[in-house]
């Protein structure tokens, strides 16, 4: 028989970025607050070489209504954790997941009130 290589790995990086439980936990903690509210019906998951996407959708058939994005590259710089709208606009910065998850939570007591 032959013998079995491993696959090539880069020393020092991942080869897929994604969430803890932790942060999974309360990222669906959010989501599950905001179908109980009506407003999101959807979410997918993408796990990539560089980043981790949360994206939550009002129907499955639009784009993401806001993607939550962990990128650990920024961790040193601008912060990991990012709040992207729609269009694409980064609403949120920094390197703790609540004060990025604060706005979409905030809305979330607006659609409770009314």
């Amino acid at each position: 028989m032959g013998t079995v290589s491993p696959f090539p790995l880069p020393i020092g990086k991942p080869s897929q970025i994604g969430f803890d439980r932790l942060e999974l936990t309360r990222i669906l903690d959010l989501y599950g607050r905001m179908v109980a509210a009506g407003h999101w019906r959807d979410y997918a998951i993408e796990l990539g070489r560089d980043a981790a996407v949360f994206a939550a959708f009002r129907r499955s058939a639009e784009r993401p209504e806001v993607r939550i994005e962990k990128r650990p590259s920024l961790r040193g710089k601008q912060g990991m954790w990012a709040l992207v709208n729609e269009a694409g606009a980064v609403l949120k910065r920094g390197h703790e997941l609540a004060p990025v998850l604060a706005p979409v939570e905030r809305r979330l007591m607006k659609l409770v009130d009314e």
